[in-house]
């Protein structure tokens, strides 16, 4: 019997209780809102993928119950659950109630391990209020139960009539495996109710990188289930990550090698756009800061298609080498290595980046040779990579000027700013906040009403260039978006430094129709395609103004919401509301008790006034302050993105050039717009 199959309690190693997981929690899980709650599911889940990495493991199930219990399930070996010999207690228990107690510390545990610091199922046992872990082993099926990371009994065997806090129909058919099943503690997560679409997203991820593993997950709260099975893993990825996109290369480029103990697997696909999306994994964690087998990955992209250029002799030898700004342009590209679970070091406990310097020229070795054997035998597709690499080149030569030309002209209207900009007083970007308001009519009640202390005002004139079909040459031609970059202060492009940024607080602020929702769009596509970095960062919010204002007397209300609106009728009524507290649309016919002011129709209740906001131009500068100025009482909503790579797929779908990808959404989702017309 191998070393690797020798899973007992003498493989379990010690180190430390559980006190700081429930004192800091965010240490351990990053954070205790949503996310965390989900980075505990992914830390069960992860113990499961180790024991299929391993080559034991072939199902994984995840099971959402009633009352936000979860259950995660494996067909794997089973944790051991003899006494451990230095502990004197079950090597479950050890697991389950010791930080850094596991499998992946010693010899013979695990070759290759998803959970480096072995804090995985121990941390969520802290963080629950109730566990219980399952175990099947050598035909015998074993049990224990926790609270708050503390064991409630001894390690025992499962009786048949064994009554459980939740109900379930999750019938769990194999001869070995784990099961764990938790409930969150309410009293350190904000949430406990997990989301079954958040969770597909993590699964699926997952399945693509594992290929060869069945992923099972069943919400009992709804009836929902999905099932994740990919036989190619990263080539199915790159194809789900390029869907609606137009291709420059049918097929992707596949490299797969072990090298030293590490084994590197890339997959690169062109497409004909101007974005990059590119995703690194490391023993199946997403390293979303990167690492040293990123650095490697894109060493050797550069250095593969220079290489190729000057050989086909598309570069001349007095031309300049491709840069790594040339190359990215289109390239959709997925590295994932795996390595030695005692050899692997992450520079954060949530994993976010790679911290092995050996990984860097072992992934750039291998990608490298794995290109030029690709371009070597696909000299067609070599060839229209180079032409896409080229043009990007020839195209950020051209932006450069134009950006230099903004640049210039900046200086020239004094500190960079352009005219249209009405500047806060305050220098302090922390403190200072940036409107960027719908039309001159908006602008100018913007400025009148807002505190010029902190509040800058930028007013665009119409619609901006639908920047998802534009090259930074292209963009930075339009004098809207020239303002805004120098309003800014980030500069854009290849030179761009966040630390510059003028305002932490950048606020779009448009008018509650088609019209506004379109411009907020065009917005949200410039600033995630060109400077993504000030949504990351967290600077990014919609303004949210009132959709109505409702007047009893002297008595002023402001309605963000029709339920908002109805709910202060009723109060000014005396919860007597009737069917003829409307508001009328700009087509409605008037009738008698109808006044139009000039800006906007208004329905008359007895002694109530309605007036519906069609623009922020009808609110006079007062009323733009006390209702979405006033950081006392002004609705925000911060911009974030959670999931880049579906965040690009929807900005690609509905701003590309892509039509019948557009019309499938649009057709899709037609019921659930909300038209005000």
């Amino acid at each position: 019997m191998s070393a690797s199959s020798k899973y007992s309690a003498e493989q379990i190693q010690v180190l430390e209780g559980l006190e700081p997981v429930r004192k800091r929690p965010g240490m351990y899980i990053g954070s205790t809102d949503l996310r965390g709650l989900h980075h505990l599911v992914k830390e069960v889940v992860d113990n499961s993928i180790d024991e299929a990495l391993a080559g034991y493991a072939k199902n994984i199930w995840t099971v959402l119950h009633e009352e936000n219990y979860v259950t995660v399930a494996d067909d794997g070996r089973g944790i051991p659950v003899e006494i451990h010999p230095k502990v004197g207690v079950s090597a479950l228990e050890v697991i389950m109630t010791t930080l850094h107690a596991g499998g992946k510390f010693g010899d013979g545990g695990y070759k290759v391990s998803t959970g480096l610091h072995g804090v995985g199922v121990s941390a969520v046992n802290a963080l629950s209020d109730y566990l219980r872990a399952e175990v099947r082993r050598e035909g015998k099926e074993y049990f224990q139960e926790y609270s708050k990371g503390k064991a409630k009994s001894k390690v025992a065997l499962t009786a048949k009539d064994t009554s459980l806090p939740f109900k379930t129909n999750f019938v769990w058919q194999v001869k070995n495996g784990t099961k764990t099943t938790f409930l969150a503690d309410k009293t350190i997560f904000s949430t406990i109710t997990p989301d079954f679409e958040k969770l597909e997203k993590q699964l699926k991820q997952v399945a693509y990188l594992v290929a060869g593993i069945f992923f099972h997950l069943y919400d009992e709260r709804t009836g929902q289930e999905r099932h994740f099975y990919f036989q190619s893993g990263l080539a199915t990825l790159i194809k789900h990550l390029n869907r609606n996109k137009a291709l420059i290369h049918p097929e992707p480029i596949l490299i797969h090698k072990v090298v030293e103990g590490i084994d590197v697997e890339a997959a690169i696909q062109y497409n004909d756009g101007f974005n990059e999306n590119v995703e690194s994994f490391a023993n199946v964690v997403p390293t979303i800061e990167g690492g040293s087998h990123l650095t490697g990955f894109r060493i050797a992209l550069t250095r593969a298609i220079n290489d190729y250029a000057r050989k086909i002799e598309a570069l001349k030898e007095k031309d300049e080498n491709l840069t790594g700004e040339d190359i990215k342009e289109g390239l959709t590209a997925v590295i994932s290595i795996k390595m030695d679970s005692d050899k692997i070091q992450f520079e954060s406990q949530t994993k976010e980046k790679l911290g092995n310097a050996e990984a860097q020229p072992i992934v750039a070795q291998v990608v490298k040779d794995g290109l030029d054997m690709f371009f070597e035998e696909n000299p067609q597709d070599a060839r229209k990579i180079m032409e896409k690499v080229l043009l990007a080149a020839r195209a950020r030569a051209a932006a450069r000027a134009a950006k230099d030309a903004v640049i210039r002209k900046g200086a020239l209207e004094g500190m960079t700013l352009p005219g249209k900009l009405a500047d806060c007083q305050n220098r302090d970007a922390s403190q200072s906040e940036l409107y960027i308001v719908e039309g001159d009519s908006a602008g100018g009640s913007a400025k009148q009403g807002r505190d010029r202390k902190f509040q800058a005002i930028l007013p665009l004139r119409g619609k901006i260039l639908n920047t998802e079909r534009a090259r930074l040459d292209k963009v930075l031609e339009f004098e809207e978006i020239k303002a805004l970059v120098i309003a800014l202060g980030t500069g854009i492009g290849d030179t761009v430094d966040y630390n510059k940024t003028r305002y932490h607080r950048i606020i779009i602020m448009t008018d509650a129709d088609v019209d506004g929702e379109h411009i907020r769009t065009l917005l949200l596509t410039f600033f995630f395609r060109y400077l993504p970095e000030i949504i990351n960062k967290g600077y990014m919010y919609i303004a949210q103004p009132p959709l109505y204002k409702v007047q009893k007397g002297k008595e002023i209300h402001y309605a963000y919401s029709d339920e908002e609106r109805d709910k202060i009728l009723k109060q000014l009524k005396g919860n007597k509301a009737t069917k003829d507290d409307v508001i009328l649309g700009s087509e409605a016919t008037p009738e008698p008790d109808v006044e139009d002011s000039g800006q906007a129709r208004m329905t008359k209740s007895p002694g109530i006034i309605i007036q519906r906001y069609k623009g922020l131009g009808e609110m006079n500068p007062d009323q733009l302050w006390e209702t979405t100025m006033n950081p006392e009482n002004r609705i925000l909503k911060q911009v974030t993105i959670e999931d880049v790579s579906a965040t690009d797929e929807v900005f690609t779908m509905l701003m590309g050039d892509e039509v019948p990808p557009r019309k499938r959404f649009i057709q899709t989702h037609a019921k659930l717009a909300t038209l005000d017309i």
